[in-house]
Parts: C-alpha cells; sequence; structure tokens
C-alpha cells in the first residue's frame, strides 16, 4: 500500500491554545479516512495542514512525489459572472469530458437540476455546495480532502456521494480524508476514524460504529471520573448494535466485545412509560391538520394534507428541497395558516420549535451561556430526572469555563446548542426540531440525542441527517415534492428508492396516495379493509412483544445467577425476535397496499 503523505510531529498553536501537539500520521492509497472530534478542536486546521494550505509551527508534512491534493473547504470562494460550466470544467472543450461516463454520474448525482449555463451567484447555497464538489469529483487527483462536504446536501444527496466515494476511492485508487458529523455518512464511506481532541489525534480502525466501540472499550479501562462519558458510550453503542427496523443492515462490530459492554444497557426509550407521560401531559388530543393546503400564488407546497399528531408521537420528516417540509413544521407552530383547510390543537398543548435562525439570540448578546439559561427556568425535569440549569448545560457540552462566555463569543456550533438549551428548560410537550444537527459535533449530537430518549412529548424533525432520524424517531413521513404526504414504513432507505424511481423514470413526481410498487386500480376496497385489519393486528401483537421483552429482561436480572434459567429466558426471546422480526415484514407489507 503505497503512502501518500503524512504529518512528521506538526505542532501548530493559534495564539495560546495548541490545535496540534507534535502530531504524526500517514495516509495511505487505498484509505478512507474520517475526522471527528469536538467544535473548534482543530479538525479543519489539521486538513489546511495536511493539505499544503497551512504551514505548522513545527514539524513537517511529507508527500509522496507527483501526489496531486484536491480540497473542498467550509468556505464559498465560487466567484459571481461565473458559470456553472465555467467552475466544474474551466476551459475543457466539451467533448474531452462528456463521454467519461464518470463524469456524466457526477452530473446527474450533483448536478441535476442546475443549468450549467447559470450564473454561480443566482444559486442557491445547496446548489453552491454541489457544484463545488462537482468541480473536485471530475478532477482525477489521488487524495481528495473534504470539509463538511454533507452540509447543505439532502438526505438523497449524501446517499449519492457516499456511494460515489466509496467506489472511487477503494483498492488503489487514491486517499480521502472527510471532516463531518454526518455519522451515517462516517460509516458508510469510511474505513479509518481520526479523532482531533487536546492537540493530539487517535486513530481508530473503522467507521464511526467502529469508533464508538472503542471509544467505549477505552473509557471502560478509564478513571472513575471518566463515568458519565461511559455511560453515554454504551447507550450509544447499545443502539448501534440493535440497529434500527428502517435499516436494511446493522453496523459489524467485534459481537463479544460489544455484548460486553452493554449486557446490562437497557433500551435507550421506555417507550410504555413515555407514552403514559406523554399521555398525561397532553391528553389524546395533540395536532390534527385537515384537509390542509398550503400555496404561494400559483405553487403549492402541500396540497389537502391530513396528518393526526398524537402524545408521545416520534416523527422523521425528509423530503426533497423546497417540497415544503418548513411550511408544514409552521402549520404546526401556528405560524402560519393554511391557504385552505385547518389545524386544530389540544387545550394543552405547548409548542417549542428550533428554526434555522440562530440570530434570535442576538439581543442576549451580553449575557453568559448560564445566565441565559437561568433567566428562562434553573431546573427541569428530563427523563424523570430534576436537571439543575447547570446540570443541563454541561450535558448539552457547555463545561464551567464555557457556560460562563458572553453570548457574542460562542461558535456557530454552541449557538445552535444554547438555542436547544432555551427549548427545552421551557418544557414544551410538542417540540418542532428544523435542522437540529447544524454546526453540532458527533459528541454534541449523541447527548442531545440521549436528552430527547427521555423526554415525554410529541416529537417532529426535519432533518438531512438520517443517523438522527433513526435514532430520535419512531416514524418516517415524506414530502416528495408534490404537495403530499406518504408514510414510510421502510424507513429514508424506502424515501431513497422512491426518489431514485422517479428520476430513473424520468416521471411526473409520486403520488403519496399512488405509489409506484402498488397500482391504485388494481387494490380493490376489500384488500384495502383487509390490509389496515391486519396493520392493526401486527400493532398490536407487536405492542405485547414489547412488553413480553422487557418482562423477560427484568427476570434475566433477577435470576442472573441461575445459569439455565437464563439459557431457557434467553431462548424465549430469540423467539420472539424472530416473531418480531416476521411481523415488521408482514406490517411493510400491508402497508405498501394501503399506501
Amino acid at each position: 500500500m503505497a503512502h501518500l503523505l503524512g504529518a512528521d510531529r506538526v505542532t501548530l498553536a493559534l495564539g495560546t491554545r495548541t490545535l496540534l501537539d507534535e502530531v504524526s500520521l500517514g495516509l495511505d492509497d487505498g484509505q478512507r479516512i474520517g475526522v471527528v472530534g469536538p467544535n473548534g478542536a482543530g479538525k479543519s486546521t489539521l486538513l489546511r495542514v495536511l493539505s499544503g494550505m497551512q504551514e505548522p509551527d513545527d514539524g513537517r508534512v511529507t508527500r509522496a512525489g507527483g501526489v496531486r491534493i484536491a480540497v473542498l473547504d467550509q468556505r464559498d470562494d465560487l466567484l459571481a459572472g461565473s458559470t456553472v460550466l465555467d467552475v466544474v470544467h474551466g476551459s475543457a472543450d466539451e467533448h474531452e469530458w462528456a463521454t467519461d461516463s464518470r463524469i456524466r454520474s457526477v452530473h446527474a448525482g450533483l448536478l441535476g437540476d442546475v443549468s450549467l449555463d447559470a450564473d454561480v451567484a443566482t444559486l442557491s447555497g445547496g446548489q453552491r455546495r454541489r457544484v463545488a464538489l462537482a468541480a473536485l469529483l471530475v478532477r482525477d487527483d489521488e487524495v481528495l480532502v473534504l470539509d463538511e462536504p454533507t452540509n447543505h446536501l439532502d438526505v438523497e444527496g449524501v446517499a449519492w456521494l457516499a456511494a460515489h466515494l466509496v467506489e472511487r476511492y477503494r483498492g488503489s485508487k487514491g486517499a480521502l480524508v472527510v471532516v463531518t458529523h454526518d455519522r451515517w455518512f462516517l460509516d458508510a464511506v469510511c474505513t479509518r476514524t481520526w479523532e482531533v481532541h487536546d492537540g493530539t489525534v487517535d486513530q481508530y480502525e473503522g467507521g464511526y460504529a467502529a469508533y464508538v466501540l472503542a471509544r467505549a472499550e477505552r473509557a471502560r479501562t478509564a478513571s472513575t471520573t471518566e463515568e458519565k462519558r461511559q455511560n453515554l458510550l454504551r447507550k450509544e453503542l447499545a443502539w448501534l448494535r440493535r440497529g434500527a427496523p428502517a435499516r436494511k443492515s446493522k453496523p459489524k462490530f467485534r459481537i463479544d466485545a460489544a455484548n460486553a459492554l452493554i449486557e446490562n444497557e437497557p433500551p435507550p426509550r421506555d417507550q410504555l412509560s413515555l407514552t403514559r407521560m406523554a399521555t398525561a401531559r397532553l391528553g389524546k388530543d395533540v395536532l390534527d391538520i385537515e384537509d390542509a393546503s398550503v400555496a404561494y400564488g400559483d405553487r403549492v407546497l402541500l396540497h389537502d394534507v391530513t396528518w393526526r399528531l398524537g402524545p408521545g408521537d416520534r416523527v422523521g420528516l425528509v423530503g426533497v428541497n423546497g417540497a415544503g417540509k418548513t411550511s408544514l413544521l409552521r402549520l404546526l407552530s401556528g405560524r402560519q395558516q393554511p391557504t385552505t383547510g385547518r389545524v386544530k390543537r389540544g387545550k394543552t398543548v405547548q409548542v417549542g420549535e428550533l428554526t434555522q435562525d440562530v440570530e434570535e439570540l442576538d439581543e442576549l448578546a451580553g449575557l453568559r451561556v448560564i445566565e441565559v439559561i437561568e433567566s428562562e427556568k434553573r431546573s427541569v425535569v428530563v427523563g424523570g430526572k430534576e436537571l439543575t440549569a447547570a446540570q443541563l448545560v454541561e450535558r448539552l457540552g457547555f463545561d464551567r469555563e464555557r457556560s460562563r462566555t458572553p453570548v457574542r463569543d460562542l461558535s456557530g456550533g454552541e449557538r445552535r446548542r444554547l438555542q436547544l438549551l432555551r427549548l427545552l428548560v421551557g418544557e414544551p410537550n410538542v417540540l418542532l426540531l428544523d435542522e437540529p444537527t447544524n454546526d453540532l459535533d458527533t459528541d454534541t449530537l449523541a447527548a442531545l440525542e440521549d436528552l430527547l430518549d427521555g423526554w415525554p412529548g410529541t416529537l417532529i424533525v426535519v432533518s438531512h441527517d438520517r443517523y438522527l432520524l433513526e435514532r430520535v424517531c419512531d416514524t418516517q413521513l415524506a414530502l416528495l415534492g408534490d404537495g403530499l404526504l406518504r408514510q414510510l414504513p421502510g424507513g429514508v432507505e424506502q424515501y431513497l428508492d422512491l426518489r431514485r424511481t422517479a428520476t430513473a423514470t424520468a416521471a411526473s413526481p409520486l403520488d403519496a396516495r399512488a405509489p409506484t410498487e402498488v397500482a391504485p386500480a388494481a387494490v380493490s376496497t376489500a384488500d384495502l379493509r383487509t390490509a389496515r385489519k391486519e396493520i392493526a393486528r401486527i400493532e398490536r401483537r407487536l405492542s405485547r412483544i414489547a412488553d413480553q421483552e422487557a418482562t423477560l429482561h427484568q427476570r434475566m436480572s433477577d435470576q442472573a445467577t441461575d445459569h439455565q434459567a437464563v439459557i431457557a429466558l434467553d431462548a424465549e426471546l430469540r423467539a420472539l425476535a424472530v416473531e418480531k422480526d416476521e411481523l415488521e415484514a408482514a406490517w411493510l407489507e400491508a402497508a405498501e397496499i394501503v399506501g
């Protein structure tokens, strides 16, 4: 395996803070490296040093002779007046690139909705990001360095980019280094992980799931002061090992090591308990959207949408950009009224909404973080436990020093965390989160998910982060650009399948009431009635299975010293797991008939 570039005892300081302290590492042909770490730890600095954009204070960067490096920076440096064609292909003649299948794939994957003659100044932020990516991917550089490439990409774009990079950088076709907070992307693409923290770079084999396992193993042997961190890592690992029903495949682990770490770890959420608490706080009626449409002039974003939200529902919402996801959230929050139809709200509903606008904190610029939270509320109950404002601030990554930092001095990620904290201390019973993962690092995301696990209420999340959607939501819905809302029993993967089908057939937008897999004319009223009954039956049985599993786990805990009893109980659990898988498959089949 050929060596491409590396760092030899590299040191770099910013003011009085050392970002890289005698860091040594190497990048070899065929490697795909994911770079993670807290915001401000030096991830982007490491990329700039390795790519030659920034000189270290000490040490040296080595590079094999003739190695070419392409870099995608977080900053947008596309010049106004340049066309998309100019940026992507420069002065190259069309015949030089139009016959290349790899380049045509890049065009189809990233530039399908962008005119090559368009001035880049007229493009949206997401389109500009895709143009910048395309300009790098059409080249033949040996090393590709990407800093947050998934920013502004939708779920579909992230999936395409992951597949493209895996195919391109396998074997001896070059190497990839990528900084991203998208954990699904890290798992799908990367073969190694570098964690940047406290001036050092720790190296791990595998993607995000393997990285979490390795950290959990290290934490198990660490001092007792790491107990909080261990618990959170084990919880994250337990979810990764169990996987999500919407996933077609689960992460591959060293099974024995993972099982040893999580053998006493309960499921992330006690669904039954949370539903009871949510019902007590909300009652049976929460939010009902009835025959609602939203139009802007001749453009119809939502068409005759009916959607009923109950207490404790946890829903992820995906869709193409501009399909109406944010408009749907505004309907739920009451900030927007439907053009036709109506929205009904339960009497006890208290909505908390996280928008994408961090400028709302500008009026609090002179206050310290802890003062902002204490001015809202001095304590809050999460997961049945009362947390002080200081404890809540710490759980979302503000240590004692940062908690006393003025709001005006916070980074983008820290301002996002503060937005979330202000929302949570208000103790709403309905949470609407619009792209909550923007600017958050992987540890902060895990801490946020841990908080949401114990939050009793109705939760709606709009996000391009499919890891988050699978982690905190129980169901997914999609807006496919035709104004209709569609159930996704198969989760995000089903959404991607539908989008691929739509693109391949170049058909009109898919009708949410008439999916391509099931022809509406072929489904009789009797078939629909039977399918609905089957779904109801399966859901009742799945609920009973969940109760049985909880009882069996408790019995195993009570009889832990009785080896034979534990074996028998484990066999019962395995039988329930098999039945559960069969029921979920049958549920999917019935749901496809119902649409």
